[in-house]
């Protein structure tokens, strides 16, 4: 035609692509026609082959093809398709890197210990997810705790997979998912063996939310101690720590309060949250302590500190 549109068959041999291909595309409302021979054939102008060139160059980039329509109507939508693949993508690669971190671990160990690791390995979805380990947190946690509080604590608890593991990041996250998925009867970590509380109070008379609003503090002075690699002391992080506990009971700061409070901490101690931290603080690596490795800090500085004087008249 003399019209200076092309049939279906030129704009193909034009953009080096096949008819099925440019037929497909105009059936999505990506190619629009020019217009239609008197037989009925489809025609295209010239600006279509440029917006085919474009329609390859994103469905190159494997973005689907709403996507591609979405770019093609409003060119400004290109930052948030290319952000929304780029997500994606990463998952991708976080999927298959923890599956090849996995295939390595099962290749590096003995025939042993292949069928145990097998069992746990498999029952961490790639990228593995952290709602076990939250949904663990928020039966630990108490009942009377301000959502916001609950949160904020859960998120410091609960350590992120990172992007690129190693095989031995693998296994150990694996074990802690098997340690917070395995079943565990109510723990009160509020009252002692004989059923009291510390300086003989109900478990109705304490106050959680005042505790773990002052442990924050107490555990970033306990974290900063740990990174410079301080032997543990009675300086402010175990003060902060102190004063969260005896605010939490009503009580004063004593050094019998201090003795009570070691006692306390001593006979509640929780081998499942000690395993918990030991984990997560091998998944996460020296350089960044977990909230159990400051606890733990602090509880031998209770232990190994001076009590603190009594203030003067």
């Amino acid at each position: 035609m003399d019209d200076g549109t092309w049939s279906i068959g030129e704009l193909a041999r034009r953009a080096g692509v096949t008819v099925k291909t440019v037929r497909f595309y105009s059936d999505q409302g990506l190619l629009p026609e020019a217009a239609r021979s008197s037989g009925g054939h489809r025609r295209y102008g010239p600006d279509a082959l440029d917006r085919l060139r474009l329609i390859r160059s994103l469905r190159a980039l494997d973005l689907p093809v709403p996507d591609v329509g979405r770019v093609l109507v409003r060119e400004s939508a290109l930052e948030d398709v290319v952000a929304g693949r780029l997500a994606e993508v990463g998952s991708r690669l976080t999927a298959l890197r923890w599956q090849e971190a996995a295939l390595q671990s099962l290749r590096d160990c003995t025939a042993g210990e292949r069928a145990e690791r097998l069992r746990l390995i498999g029952a961490v979805t790639a990228p593995p997810s952290t709602t076990a380990l939250a949904r663990f947190w928020r039966r630990e946690l108490p009942a009377r705790l301000p959502a916001g509080l609950r949160a904020s604590i859960v998120d410091a608890a609960v350590p992120q997979p990172p992007a690129d593991p190693t095989p031995a990041q693998v296994l150990v996250f694996a074990r802690l998912h098997a340690l917070v998925s395995g079943a565990r009867p109510p723990v009160d970590h509020w009252r002692s063996p004989a059923g009291r509380t510390l300086c003989g109070r109900t478990d109705d008379e304490v106050r959680p939310a005042v505790l773990f609003e002052g442990l924050g503090e107490a555990f970033e002075l306990a974290s900063a101690e740990l990174r410079a690699r301080r032997r543990p002391y009675g300086g402010d992080a175990l003060d902060c720590f102190v004063a969260a506990h005896a605010r939490t009971y009503g009580a004063r700061d004593t050094p019998v309060f201090r003795q009570r409070l070691g006692v306390l901490l001593t006979v509640t101690a929780d081998p499942v949250l000690d395993r918990y931290w030991q984990l997560s603080g091998e998944l996460a690596g020296p350089l960044e302590p977990t909230l159990g490795a400051a606890q733990e800090w602090l509880r031998a500085a209770l232990d190994a500190g001076p009590a603190r004087p009594a203030p003067s008249d």
